[in-house]
């Protein structure tokens, strides 16, 4: 009799540990960015998976003003583009430590492309963290999980 309690003690923590795993969260979904200057609400992102790596696309504007913008600055393929549908993170990978990196993080407020990485805040997973690089200089911001009903 004692070893089946024990063993049905061992089955729920091994189920609870598995719903933990199964309901945390993670950094695909959509994403709500503020500018961490002046604190002015942008747009909203979707971060998906692709071929096994992280992509990121703007899917709605957010600042007045701003919703039908183009990308005026860019040069290329992405000159007078509409900054709405826009790719901005391309093939960022997962290290060990449960931080995305690449080297694709597009701005198009500046027309520039830095290297990157992005991580779940560790006090809030509702948050987003997303760093750009350019050389030994950095920028972060904190995005806001966008909840649909």
């Amino acid at each position: 009799m004692k070893s089946s309690k024990t063993s049905n003690k061992w089955i729920y923590l091994i189920c609870f540990l598995f719903c933990q795993i199964t309901w945390s969260q993670t950094v695909f979904g959509k994403w709500k960015t503020i500018d961490d200057r002046n604190g002015i609400t942008k747009a909203i992102i979707e971060i998906y998976k692709e071929d096994g790596l992280m992509h990121a696309k703007v899917v709605k504007i957010l600042e007045k003003g701003k919703k039908g913008a183009l990308c005026t600055k860019c040069d290329g393929e992405r000159k007078n583009k509409p900054i709405l549908g826009m790719k901005i993170m391309e093939n960022f990978e997962k290290n060990n430590k449960g931080i995305y990196k690449g080297d694709k993080l597009f701005d198009p407020e500046q027309a520039m492309t830095f290297r990157g990485r992005v991580w779940l805040d560790e006090d809030n997973e509702d948050r987003l963290k997303v760093r750009g690089y350019l050389a030994f200089l950095y920028r972060t911001q904190t995005w806001h999980r966008v909840v649909e009903n």
